[in-house]
């Protein structure tokens, strides 16, 4: 199937994408205050408009994930039949786990719970009801919906790469649909272009986040004054290692970060677990737990009316996550080989949202605890409320230094991982890009976060990644169509097969029969 590409021709993937990028990079650094109003316009009319699009494909995307899992088609293997898995069921997970959320766990772990505890929908600010609507929130933001989202791109894009020997491409999902004449034409690869913009704004978005977390961390702990030049400077050093990292290939570099990620993500969870209130943390995830699931689906269809909140919270996270889709999709189909669909989802789905729940009602729990005063100073300046709700506690201070750390190595595997992948994606579908294109990217995601910076801050990148995420919607739905269409196929044809070998066993057995009757007599 490699063959419909010919890599003799001009990559215009790679050729288009780049000159987008480049221009949207031009434009933040070069008019900042234009590029924001641009955005903040086109933000206006999504969130206005279109909110439903973003609250529908993600609903849709969950649904699908529990029909896969209920199916037939869970038994049919991400690979050829005898396929292994290529990494242990624990480097499976840490991959996972840095490259779904990593520095997001971080930046919005205890703001998040404790922004919706002083400003709740339907409840009183600050009461035991405010509690549970902010563990609630954070659980629909953080648990099945994302990791569900990222689990159907990734085993499409699987299933189509290792089963059907097709390239890593977006664009391949849609064999079924489209037949190798639109998939090579310009369709297959306005989708790719898309797939590589969609990729790099989303990670340019988390990128900015971080580098406003770490900066605001040295602040805060070490008195280094937060200034945008010391965050072009973070970015910069960060820039260097997580392209150093990207070169030397996906076992050494990306497996490396992602264990160490998954070990310091242990031990700051364990240590915030230690010196906060136990009891409260296990009320807070009962209470909250019960509200996620006994609410899941009215929450997931919720339209807030003045569209204020769910375009801050709920749509932005959503329009982050499918941002996130084509990057962490082909990561994880990457590294899954040989699973089936069933052990897929499961593990994609269940084990990181499992973590994510945890994570955040240990961590917002600390931060409530402290009471809605200091709730309401610590969320005045958002990258620092982690580090304030930490210098309340015994070894807070460790626990801010391990954090800064656990940013850094979140950074670096999330930006590795993502140029490795847009490596791949302008390569048409190569395991092992040329180091020249994931430098390119690499430099490119950087240049992209400085520009969102220039131009406002959190806010741009919250506007920006709604905005970019908007088109991919449609690509992920009409995805779900391509899937079923092959899937269904497959079952078809394996039955046809067992059909036939079962007439021909019928067969044989009849004619040794005959002879068998023929030699007696």
């Amino acid at each position: 199937m490699n063959s419909i590409y010919n890599k003799n021709k001009t990559n215009y993937v790679f050729l288009l994408s780049l000159i987008l990028s480049i221009s949207v990079v031009f434009s933040g650094i070069a008019f900042p205050d234009k590029f924001k109003e641009i955005s903040n316009n086109m933000f206006n009319v999504i969130i206005q408009n279109f909110s439903w699009v973003y609250i529908i494909t993600m609903l849709i995307l969950v649904g699908f994930a529990i029909f896969l899992v209920c199916s037939k088609y869970g038994d049919i293997k991400l690979g050829k039949d005898n396929d292994k898995p290529e990494f242990s069921k624990l480097s499976w997970f840490s991959m996972l786990f840095g490259a779904g959320m990593g520095i997001g766990l971080i930046f919005f772990g205890t703001i998040e719970p404790m922004k919706h505890f002083i400003a709740p929908i339907g409840a009183t600010p600050a009461s035991n009801e405010a509690v549970t609507f902010a563990m609630q929130q954070s659980y629909i933001h953080w648990g099945l919906h994302p990791w569900a989202a990222y689990s159907i791109m990734g085993l499409a894009l699987a299933y189509f790469q290792f089963r059907k020997d097709s390239p890593g491409l977006i664009s391949s999902i849609f064999l079924p649909i489209l037949g190798e004449d639109g998939v090579r034409g310009p369709i297959g690869k306005t989708i790719d272009i898309l797939a590589v913009f969609t990729t790099v704004t989303g990670i340019a978005t988390s990128l900015g986040m971080g580098t406003m977390q770490i900066a605001g961390g040295l602040e805060y702990v070490f008195n280094i004054e937060n200034t945008l030049k010391l965050q072009i400077i973070i970015i910069a050093i960060a820039t260097v290692l997580y392209i150093l990292s990207s070169t030397s290939g996906l076992d050494k570099g990306i497996k490396i970060l992602s264990n160490v990620n998954l070990s310091l993500a242990v031990f700051i969870l364990v240590g915030a677990i230690i010196i906060g209130p136990k009891l409260e943390m296990i009320d807070n995830l009962r209470n909250g737990t019960q509200a996620y699931l006994t609410e899941f689906i009215s929450q997931s269809i919720y339209m807030d009316p003045s569209k204020e909140w769910i375009g801050q919270w709920r749509v932005f996270y959503w329009a982050l996550w499918i941002a996130w889709i084509p990057f962490v999709g082909v990561f994880i189909a990457r590294i899954s080989k040989g699973r089936t669909i069933r052990e897929f989802i499961v593990g994609v789905t269940l084990a990181p949202a499992l973590v994510c729940i945890v994570w955040f009602t240990v961590f917002g729990t600390l931060g409530i605890h402290l009471g809605p005063a200091f709730v309401q100073g610590a969320t005045k300046v958002t990258e620092l409320a982690l580090f304030e709700v930490f210098s309340q506690y015994q070894f807070g201070g460790m626990l801010s230094i391990v954090a800064m750390v656990l940013l850094c190595t979140f950074f670096i595997s999330s930006a590795d991982s993502a140029t490795y992948v847009l490596g791949m994606f302008t390569s048409n579908g190569d395991l092992n890009p040329k180091g020249s294109k994931k430098i390119a990217w690499g430099l490119i995601q950087a240049l992209l976060a400085i520009a969102l910076l220039l131009s406002g801050g959190l806010d741009t990148l919250q506007m920006v990644s709604i905005v970019s995420a908007f088109p991919f919607t449609i690509i992920v739905l009409l995805s779900i169509v391509s899937i079923i269409k092959a899937l269904r196929e497959e079952v078809k044809q394996e039955n046809i097969y067992v059909v036939s070998k079962k007439s021909s066993l019928y067969k044989d057995r009849k004619s040794a029969k005959y002879n068998i009757e023929k030699i007696n007599n």
